[in-house]
């Protein structure tokens, strides 16, 4: 037995035999590649899902709140230095409040003779032409007469000619005199007086003006000098 296998070993049997098996170990190959191909064709490899990036942590935590710049603190009050006080002395003559220049009219009446002293005007008493330095203003005997402004008696006296008159003082060089009063006026010489008062009564005690019946005869002078009446009445 052993000399026979001994003959195949060493002759063409030898080579018949290790081609069958380089056939067959071929054979065997062809159907694992061809078994491996069909199975990489059938089935798919899962796909791992991939990580989350990771993000830095700075951008990872909320942004911050801007700084806002501290608020001022408020201003010291600085006390108001104080005034000196200053003490102010007395006037030696007491300060009397001024009252506006109050006019009104002596007497309400209608004017019978008006003031003229550039133009002779008829005297119907004295019959004669001549001037005339206030106005005649016709009333009734006994009707007030007034002081036309505030001011000081300066004389009452029993005129021979224009009869009881009465002259009153005022200021900035003003005088009133009211003449043909009745005998006895209601004022003295030295009385101050009020716009408005009463200083008399319409009379008929001017002999120069007698044809005229009762009335009351208004004159006015500025620093001596004869004013219009109705001028002054008016300003």
């Amino acid at each position: 037995m052993a000399n026979k296998l001994k003959g195949i070993l060493s002759g063409a049997g030898f080579y018949a035999a290790l081609g069958i098996c380089l056939v067959t170990a071929a054979v065997a190959g062809w159907f694992l590649l061809l078994d491996g191909s069909k199975s990489g064709e059938t089935e798919t490899p899962p796909v791992e899902a991939a990580a989350p990036a990771e993000v830095p942590a700075e951008l990872s935590e909320a942004p911050a709140e801007p700084e806002m710049p501290p608020e001022p603190e408020p201003a010291a009050e600085v006390p108001a230095a104080a005034m000196p006080e200053v003490s102010v002395p007395e006037p030696d003559v007491p300060v009397v409040a001024e009252v506006p220049q109050l006019v009104v009219s002596p007497l309400s009446g209608k004017v019978v003779t008006a003031f003229s002293v550039d133009q002779l005007v008829y005297s119907e008493t004295m019959g004669d032409w001549r001037t005339h330095d206030g106005i005649d203003i016709s009333a009734q005997a006994g009707t007030k007469v007034l002081a036309a402004s505030a001011g000081t008696v300066l004389a009452v006296e029993d005129d021979t000619l224009m009869g009881t008159t009465v002259t009153l003082g005022h200021g900035d060089g003003y005088q009133t005199t009211y003449a043909c009063l009745q005998a006895t006026p209601a004022v003295e010489q030295g009385d101050t007086v009020t716009a408005g008062q009463v200083i008399g009564a319409v009379g008929t005690t001017a002999a120069a003006e007698s044809a005229q019946g009762p009335h009351l005869h208004f004159s006015v002078t500025k620093d001596g000098d004869a004013v219009d009446p109705e001028e002054y009445l008016n300003k």
